[in-house]
């Protein structure tokens, strides 16, 4: 697992963990970066199942309730098939899109 952070944003890349190992060692340090938004990176797994996106639905509801925004990229997922709850985009590009609409968002009261 790498961690990059600056001011307020943290990517989560996989290297070669399960992805239960990933959720697991993103929820011990979790600490370290609950005040940022996140972007876990998991395109150096090729297709992420359901099952797989699904591990991240406790720690991606605790983030959002805190108000921050967590979002994972892969591009073989199914999006359409995904829970609500999670948001899942095929590139680092939209991730980033993503979080600085939900900031607006969060700015303008919504």
């Amino acid at each position: 697992m790498i961690i990059n952070q600056n001011e307020n944003l943290a990517i989560i890349t996989q290297e070669n963990a399960t992805v239960i190992e990933l959720v697991k060692k993103i929820e011990t340090l979790y600490p370290k970066f609950k005040n940022n938004n996140i972007i876990v990176n998991l395109n150096a797994t090729k297709v992420v199942s359901l099952k797989d996106v699904i591990e991240f639905l406790r720690v991606s509801n605790q983030h959002r309730a805190a108000k921050h925004s967590f979002v994972i990229v892969n591009e073989g997922a199914d999006i359409d098939n995904t829970p609500d709850e999670i948001i899942i985009v095929p590139t680092l590009q939209e991730a980033h899109d993503i979080i600085e609409m939900e900031v607006m968002e969060r700015d303008l009261g919504f």
